[in-house]
């Protein structure tokens, strides 16, 4: 190829680049400014709220809470106990051992003395064989499903069909909630009835002070990726989530710590146990569902309720999850692609849905031409060097500016981090966050793309170092 159609392909990508960078910060700026009024009026009606008066009160439903495990032997015990004790008066926990090998099923045995029972219930949705049911005699509220392995999604299904309260919630089997959490991320349902869903906001564990099932410190992770994770959760939650309360409603409710309504799932089908990204798939069928038939489909973020979760220490391990992420947001708008610029469904059409296309999904392919492009020009001399400069500082100080902001609203809110420290590290970590972590992101969400369209849809092995893992975590 001669330099003349280089030059060409050079000037388009420049053009592309630079739309999508005005594109995707038109986007972020208007989620930012949504997100800080939602937060104010967040805690105006958190200061005139206190609470611990739901914890008598008769108006709560049952919470079911559905745990997945598989092979926790290790934590199960400390996890479950946890739960149990959780500040929520009418309580259920649905723990699903999803096949394990490990000894998962005798460690919950011994610990809570489960005894077999043999209740007649519905099977609304199918799932993998179940082999036996158990309750506890030390706490009648937890009920063990013992099943053939079918996976997260299928575990769910399960804990699904045992679930007799009038809201599920769904976490991971080593998602640490904090005490008030429930009290917390029911309140939308207590609000208004067109509320199906609500999340709260996921914090990295990482470096924090974990005892019996609790976050007792949190501190900052010291550990650099895992530090690197802590800024970016905090900026996805705080300001991402938090805005889309006010721009359309959330299409992600994580699948470490959501809420739902039992009977709206139900309604839906469950979990779709051949979906990579089956949080996201769940939430947006349900907002169709409810927009199809003229009924509830509000879905809403609440940032104060709080669950802490362990994030990979190694590049390889994150990169294998940040590479399914993607591909299960290719699937999922694969799945919902007439949702995209369709009128019919409001704001979530028309909103909702092209950000996540043109921002969330195509966004690492414009990133990665921008590199391309950025080498390429200035090889050919075909870009200005000082503008490549300013372009780059823009990029990096709009950036920042987004992170530094979310850490703002951390501060001004919740102040989990109380030392000094803390927060200077935080900081710290924004800073040097867009310096090739941001690059290595955007590779593996490209590997995730690649792998995709060649119809990949295993997980990979995600290795944790558990809540007594020095390295990881310290535990009192």
């Amino acid at each position: 190829m001669t330099v003349e159609p280089l030059r060409l392909v050079f000037d388009v990508t420049v053009v592309v680049v630079i739309g999508y960078f005005v594109v995707a910060n038109g986007f972020w700026t208007a989620l930012f400014v949504a997100a800080a009024w939602q937060m104010v009026q967040h805690r105006r009606s958190s200061a005139a709220d206190d609470t611990r008066w739901l914890l008598g009160s008769s108006v709560l439903p049952q919470v079911s809470i559905l745990v997945p495990a598989h092979n926790e032997a290790a934590t199960v015990g400390e996890s479950v106990r946890a739960l149990l004790t959780l500040e929520y008066p009418n309580l259920q926990v649905v723990l699903v051992n999803d096949g394990s090998t490990d000894g998962t099923l005798q460690t919950l045995v011994d610990h809570f003395e489960l005894q077999p029972i043999y209740p007649i219930y519905r099977h609304v949705v199918a799932t993998a064989a179940v082999r036996a049911l158990y309750r506890s005699r030390l706490y009648p509220g937890l009920v063990v499903v013992d099943k053939e392995n079918g996976g997260k999604a299928d575990s769910l299904n399960a804990g699904l069909n045992l679930a007799t309260g009038a809201l599920v919630c769904a976490i991971d089997a080593d998602t640490l909630i904090e005490h008030d959490a429930l009290l917390q991320i029911v309140q939308p349902f207590l609000a208004a009835d067109d509320v199906v869903a609500s999340g709260g906001t996921i914090r990295v564990v990482n470096g924090s002070r974990v005892h019996a099932g609790r976050v007792i410190v949190p501190r900052a992770p010291r550990q650099l990726i895992a530090g690197l994770q802590a800024v970016e959760y905090l900026r996805s939650f705080l300001f991402g989530r938090l805005g889309w309360n006010r721009l359309g409603g959330n299409l992600i409710v994580s699948g470490a710590f959501g809420l739902f309504k039992r009977d709206a799932l139900r309604a839906i089908g469950g979990y779709q146990v051949d979906s990579i990204g089956e949080d996201m798939e769940l939430v947006v069928r349900l907002r169709r569902a409810g927009i199809e038939r003229g009924e509830a489909s509000r879905v809403v973020f609440v940032p104060e309720p709080v669950a802490w979760t362990e994030v990979p220490v190694s590049l390889r391990v994150l990169g294998r999850q940040r590479d399914r992420w993607q591909r299960g947001l290719v699937d999922v708008l694969w799945r919902h692609q007439r949702l995209a610029f369709n009128r019919r469904y409001g704001a979530v059409g028309l909103v909702v849905i092209p950000y996540f296309v043109l921002v969330e999904l195509l966004g690492p392919v414009i990133e990665g031409l921008g590199v391309a492009g950025l080498v390429v020009g200035l090889a050919l001399q075909a870009v200005d060097l000082r503008f490549a400069l300013l372009f780059v500082l823009a990029v990096y100080g709009w950036g920042l500016l987004f992170t530094i902001g979310a850490l703002l609203l951390d501060e001004l809110t919740s102040r989990r981090y109380e030392s000094l420290a803390d927060r200077v590290l935080l900081v710290c970590w924004a800073l040097i966050e867009p310096f090739g972590y941001r690059q290595l992101t955007v590779v593996w969400q490209l590997r995730g793309m690649v792998r995709a369209a060649r119809g990949h849809t295993d997980w990979g092995e995600m290795t944790r170092g558990g809540f007594s893992a020095g390295r990881n975590k310290v535990r009192s």
